[in-house]
């Protein structure tokens, strides 16, 4: 696919709008992380928001790239100073994102993608449900989502069939998001999830340069 760029509008012309927040959800497995990386190569404006995590590192994952890294103690004093617009326990480790960075990226016009479960996407709904579209991806069948557990061989056979057993209550949260894409391969669930950021960022509340823009035309300009 071609790199996506933002709305354009007449050379010179003010573009000016508030960036949105784009919330990827799924099962494990379900692919939400690998079609977040496919996104960001396909829109090179957009910016991955970096959740901070108590979890160890996996093997290849860097450390102010893939997560913040931190300690239990660490989080809990960010959780207290309420720093964080969402955090969500999983698996038995602290998830969450710093507010400060999401916010100044919206005032910027920067659209910010979020790959988190479905208890921080409801905390984002709460908080900033204006700036949010949110997205949950399924795998197309139980046992493909399995497959794709054991064939990226991240995790042991126990942590397996423990993201399995929570599968079937992440999935039931399904009807709470704004958009749902069935990832029965990944070129198609990417195409339609680059036709849905692309038309969010055209809803008319985001494109705060409309007023002035239809003001002049209105004028005969």
């Amino acid at each position: 696919m071609n790199k996506q760029t933002s709305n354009t509008i007449a050379p010179g012309e003010d573009i000016s709008r508030r960036g949105l927040m784009l919330v990827l959800s799924s099962p494990s497995g379900a692919g939400k992380t690998t079609l977040s990386r496919l996104l960001l190569d396909e829109f090179p404006d957009l910016t991955m928001s970096i959740s901070v995590t108590t979890r160890p590192k996996r093997p290849g994952e860097q450390d102010g790239v893939d997560y913040f890294f931190v300690n239990a103690e660490t989080f809990g004093q960010m959780l207290n100073k309420q720093e964080l617009l969402e955090h969500a326990k999983v698996f038995g480790h602290y998830y969450g994102t710093p507010a400060a960075p999401v916010e100044a990226l919206l005032k910027e016009g920067r659209d910010v993608l979020f790959d988190i479960d479905w208890q921080g996407a409801q905390q984002l709904e709460h908080a900033k449900g204006a700036d949010l579209a949110s997205v949950f991806i399924l795998p197309p069948t139980t046992k493909e989502l399995e497959q794709r557990l054991k064939t990226r061989a991240q995790d042991s056979n126990e942590v397996v069939a423990q993201r399995m057993s929570k599968a079937s209550d992440e999935i039931s949260r399904w009807s709470e998001y704004d958009y749902v894409i069935v990832n029965h391969n990944i070129e198609d669930a990417l195409s339609e999830l680059c036709a849905i950021l692309t038309a969010e960022r055209l809803k008319r509340p985001r494109q705060l340069y409309l007023v002035n823009f239809v003001k002049r035309l209105q004028d005969g300009q």
